[in-house]
Protein backbone atom coordinates (compact mmCIF):
# COMPACT_ATOMS: atom_id res chain seq x y z
CA UNK A 1 0.00 0.00 0.00
CA UNK A 2 2.90 2.42 0.67
CA UNK A 3 4.50 1.90 -2.61
CA UNK A 4 1.19 2.15 -4.37
CA UNK A 5 0.13 5.63 -2.36
CA UNK A 6 3.78 6.73 -3.15
CA UNK A 7 3.51 6.38 -7.06
CA UNK A 8 0.22 8.33 -6.80
CA UNK A 9 1.51 11.03 -5.09
CA UNK A 10 4.06 11.09 -7.34
CA UNK A 11 2.34 11.07 -10.42
CA UNK A 12 -0.11 13.98 -8.87
CA UNK A 13 3.44 16.14 -8.56
CA UNK A 14 4.01 15.46 -12.52
CA UNK A 15 0.70 16.67 -13.97
CA UNK A 16 -0.63 19.42 -11.50
CA UNK A 17 1.78 21.45 -12.29
CA UNK A 18 1.75 21.01 -16.17
CA UNK A 19 -2.53 21.39 -16.27
CA UNK A 20 -2.21 24.38 -14.48
CA UNK A 21 0.72 25.89 -16.24
CA UNK A 22 -1.44 24.99 -19.31
CA UNK A 23 -4.69 26.58 -18.06
CA UNK A 24 -2.67 29.64 -17.13
CA UNK A 25 -0.71 29.90 -20.65
CA UNK A 26 -4.22 29.74 -22.33
CA UNK A 27 -5.81 32.26 -20.07
CA UNK A 28 -2.81 34.83 -21.23
CA UNK A 29 -3.50 34.52 -25.15
CA UNK A 30 -6.99 34.93 -24.64
CA UNK A 31 -6.51 38.21 -22.37
CA UNK A 32 -3.87 39.51 -24.57
CA UNK A 33 -6.09 38.66 -27.91
CA UNK A 34 -8.79 40.81 -25.40
CA UNK A 35 -6.41 43.54 -24.74
CA UNK A 36 -4.94 43.48 -28.28
CA UNK A 37 -8.50 43.86 -29.97
CA UNK A 38 -9.75 46.59 -27.31
CA UNK A 39 -6.49 48.54 -28.38
CA UNK A 40 -7.08 48.06 -31.79
CA UNK A 41 -10.63 49.49 -31.34
CA UNK A 42 -9.66 52.60 -29.18
CA UNK A 43 -6.94 53.12 -32.20
CA UNK A 44 -9.44 53.19 -34.61
CA UNK A 45 -11.67 55.57 -32.47
CA UNK A 46 -8.88 58.06 -32.15
CA UNK A 47 -7.27 58.21 -35.81
CA UNK A 48 -9.80 56.41 -38.36
CA UNK A 49 -9.11 55.60 -41.70
CA UNK A 50 -8.02 57.64 -44.89
CA UNK A 51 -10.54 58.90 -46.71
CA UNK A 52 -9.58 61.53 -49.42
CA UNK A 53 -6.45 62.80 -48.13
CA UNK A 54 -7.14 63.28 -44.26
CA UNK A 55 -7.79 60.97 -41.48
CA UNK A 56 -12.00 60.18 -40.30
CA UNK A 57 -13.20 59.11 -37.33
CA UNK A 58 -14.70 55.82 -36.91
CA UNK A 59 -17.91 57.11 -37.89
CA UNK A 60 -16.71 57.52 -41.14
CA UNK A 61 -17.96 61.08 -41.11
CA UNK A 62 -16.14 63.98 -39.02
CA UNK A 63 -13.25 64.80 -40.30
CA UNK A 64 -10.39 64.77 -37.19
CA UNK A 65 -9.46 67.84 -36.20
CA UNK A 66 -5.49 69.03 -35.28
CA UNK A 67 -3.72 71.27 -34.31
CA UNK A 68 -1.30 72.33 -36.99
CA UNK A 69 -2.04 75.72 -38.13
CA UNK A 70 -1.38 75.16 -41.47
CA UNK A 71 -4.64 73.08 -41.71
CA UNK A 72 -8.03 72.47 -39.86
CA UNK A 73 -7.39 68.36 -40.25
CA UNK A 74 -5.11 65.74 -39.89
CA UNK A 75 -3.13 65.07 -43.89
CA UNK A 76 -2.37 61.52 -44.88
CA UNK A 77 1.20 61.60 -45.99
CA UNK A 78 -0.64 60.84 -49.71
CA UNK A 79 -2.33 63.89 -49.39
CA UNK A 80 -2.02 66.53 -52.32
CA UNK A 81 -3.33 70.45 -52.62
CA UNK A 82 -6.19 68.66 -54.75
CA UNK A 83 -7.64 66.69 -52.24
CA UNK A 84 -7.91 70.04 -50.26
CA UNK A 85 -11.39 70.53 -49.09
CA UNK A 86 -13.30 73.63 -47.80
CA UNK A 87 -13.81 72.40 -44.44
CA UNK A 88 -10.21 71.49 -43.91
CA UNK A 89 -8.01 73.65 -45.87
CA UNK A 90 -10.75 76.22 -46.75
CA UNK A 91 -8.07 78.60 -48.61
CA UNK A 92 -6.78 76.03 -50.93
CA UNK A 93 -10.06 74.94 -52.73
CA UNK A 94 -10.49 76.84 -55.84
CA UNK A 95 -12.86 79.82 -55.54
CA UNK A 96 -15.65 79.31 -58.05
CA UNK A 97 -15.32 82.07 -61.39
CA UNK A 98 -16.99 85.34 -60.04
CA UNK A 99 -19.42 86.41 -62.89
CA UNK A 100 -19.39 90.20 -63.85
CA UNK A 101 -22.65 91.03 -63.36
CA UNK A 102 -23.81 93.55 -66.95
CA UNK A 103 -24.20 96.95 -65.77
CA UNK A 104 -28.12 98.40 -65.34
CA UNK A 105 -28.83 100.45 -67.87
CA UNK A 106 -28.63 103.77 -67.57
CA UNK A 107 -32.51 105.43 -67.16
CA UNK A 108 -32.59 108.68 -69.04
CA UNK A 109 -34.76 111.23 -68.09
CA UNK A 110 -37.48 111.86 -70.70
CA UNK A 111 -36.19 114.24 -73.48
CA UNK A 112 -38.53 116.90 -75.08
CA UNK A 113 -38.08 118.54 -78.01
CA UNK A 114 -39.60 121.37 -79.05
CA UNK A 115 -40.30 122.04 -82.86
CA UNK A 116 -41.89 125.22 -83.96
CA UNK A 117 -44.88 124.48 -86.34
CA UNK A 118 -43.91 127.48 -88.45
CA UNK A 119 -40.72 125.55 -89.09
CA UNK A 120 -42.90 122.44 -90.07
CA UNK A 121 -46.02 123.93 -91.66
CA UNK A 122 -47.38 126.97 -93.07
CA UNK A 123 -49.72 128.94 -91.51
CA UNK A 124 -53.07 127.27 -90.83
CA UNK A 125 -51.67 123.93 -91.98
CA UNK A 126 -50.96 120.33 -91.28
CA UNK A 127 -49.11 119.47 -94.16
CA UNK A 128 -45.43 119.29 -93.37
CA UNK A 129 -43.18 121.12 -95.22
CA UNK A 130 -39.48 120.31 -96.32
CA UNK A 131 -38.04 122.05 -94.19
CA UNK A 132 -40.04 120.17 -91.50
CA UNK A 133 -38.99 116.89 -92.79
CA UNK A 134 -35.40 117.63 -92.86
CA UNK A 135 -35.75 118.73 -89.06
CA UNK A 136 -37.50 115.18 -88.94
CA UNK A 137 -35.02 113.50 -90.24
CA UNK A 138 -32.11 115.26 -87.98
CA UNK A 139 -34.75 114.02 -85.11
CA UNK A 140 -35.02 110.39 -86.12
CA UNK A 141 -30.90 110.33 -86.25
CA UNK A 142 -30.43 111.43 -82.49
CA UNK A 143 -32.56 107.90 -81.72
CA UNK A 144 -30.49 105.69 -82.79
CA UNK A 145 -28.17 106.35 -79.18
CA UNK A 146 -31.31 105.51 -77.68
CA UNK A 147 -33.11 102.70 -76.51
CA UNK A 148 -36.36 104.53 -76.37
CA UNK A 149 -39.69 103.12 -75.03
CA UNK A 150 -42.02 105.58 -76.56
CA UNK A 151 -42.21 109.04 -78.62
CA UNK A 152 -45.34 111.30 -77.82
CA UNK A 153 -46.08 114.09 -80.03
CA UNK A 154 -47.95 116.97 -78.74
CA UNK A 155 -49.44 119.35 -80.91
CA UNK A 156 -50.14 123.13 -79.94
CA UNK A 157 -52.41 126.56 -81.76
CA UNK A 158 -52.28 130.16 -81.18
CA UNK A 159 -55.41 131.59 -79.64
CA UNK A 160 -56.33 133.09 -83.21
CA UNK A 161 -59.64 131.02 -84.44
CA UNK A 162 -62.08 129.36 -81.93
CA UNK A 163 -61.12 126.54 -79.68
CA UNK A 164 -62.36 123.40 -81.51
CA UNK A 165 -60.60 124.16 -84.59
CA UNK A 166 -57.46 125.26 -82.90
CA UNK A 167 -57.63 121.56 -81.11
CA UNK A 168 -58.38 120.15 -84.36
CA UNK A 169 -55.84 121.76 -85.97
CA UNK A 170 -53.07 120.76 -83.19
CA UNK A 171 -54.15 117.36 -83.25
CA UNK A 172 -53.48 117.04 -87.04
CA UNK A 173 -50.12 118.58 -86.82
CA UNK A 174 -48.80 115.70 -84.05
CA UNK A 175 -50.17 113.21 -86.41
CA UNK A 176 -48.87 114.00 -89.75
CA UNK A 177 -45.39 114.14 -87.38
CA UNK A 178 -46.38 110.60 -86.37
CA UNK A 179 -47.05 109.67 -90.32
CA UNK A 180 -44.02 110.92 -91.09
CA UNK A 181 -41.75 109.03 -88.23
CA UNK A 182 -43.24 105.88 -89.11
CA UNK A 183 -43.45 105.57 -92.93
CA UNK A 184 -39.78 107.44 -94.11
CA UNK A 185 -37.74 106.84 -90.98
CA UNK A 186 -39.13 103.21 -89.94
CA UNK A 187 -40.31 103.95 -86.40
CA UNK A 188 -42.95 101.63 -85.23
CA UNK A 189 -45.92 103.53 -85.05
CA UNK A 190 -46.97 101.23 -81.25
CA UNK A 191 -44.41 103.04 -79.99
CA UNK A 192 -45.46 106.74 -81.12
CA UNK A 193 -47.79 108.10 -79.44
CA UNK A 194 -50.06 111.96 -80.44
CA UNK A 195 -52.27 114.29 -78.61
CA UNK A 196 -53.32 118.05 -79.39
CA UNK A 197 -53.89 120.61 -76.86
CA UNK A 198 -55.24 122.84 -78.70
CA UNK A 199 -54.39 126.92 -77.55
CA UNK A 200 -53.37 125.55 -74.00
CA UNK A 201 -49.84 125.90 -72.07
CA UNK A 202 -49.00 129.21 -74.89
CA UNK A 203 -45.20 130.55 -74.42
CA UNK A 204 -46.19 134.18 -75.33
CA UNK A 205 -48.73 134.37 -72.44
CA UNK A 206 -50.59 137.67 -72.92
CA UNK A 207 -47.79 139.66 -74.16
CA UNK A 208 -48.75 139.65 -77.64
CA UNK A 209 -51.25 142.58 -78.47
CA UNK A 210 -52.20 144.25 -82.33
CA UNK A 211 -54.19 143.59 -85.61
CA UNK A 212 -54.24 140.15 -86.53
CA UNK A 213 -50.91 140.36 -88.71
CA UNK A 214 -48.86 141.87 -85.69
CA UNK A 215 -50.46 138.57 -83.62
CA UNK A 216 -49.69 135.82 -86.15
CA UNK A 217 -46.31 136.94 -85.83
CA UNK A 218 -46.10 137.64 -81.87
CA UNK A 219 -48.13 133.82 -81.20
CA UNK A 220 -45.56 132.16 -83.37
CA UNK A 221 -43.95 130.31 -80.43
CA UNK A 222 -47.26 129.20 -79.23
CA UNK A 223 -47.63 126.96 -82.84
CA UNK A 224 -45.43 124.03 -82.02
CA UNK A 225 -45.13 120.76 -81.81
CA UNK A 226 -43.35 119.03 -78.45
CA UNK A 227 -41.62 115.45 -79.14
CA UNK A 228 -40.76 114.07 -76.21
CA UNK A 229 -38.91 110.46 -75.81
CA UNK A 230 -38.51 107.90 -72.65
CA UNK A 231 -36.20 105.44 -72.53
CA UNK A 232 -32.65 104.13 -71.56
CA UNK A 233 -28.82 105.06 -72.89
Amino acid sequence: MKTISAKIYLLGMLVLPAFISGVASAYNEHDEAGIATTHDHAEEGQVGEKSSGYLIDSSGNAVVRNSDPDSLCWRVGTWEKKDATMECDPDLVPKPEQVAEAPAPVIAPPEKITFSADALFDFDSATLKPEGELALDSFADKLASLNYDLIIAVGYADRIGNDDYNKDLSVRRAESVKEYLVAHKGIDQDRVFTDGKGEANPVTGDSCQGDRSGLIECLAPDRRVEIEVAGTR
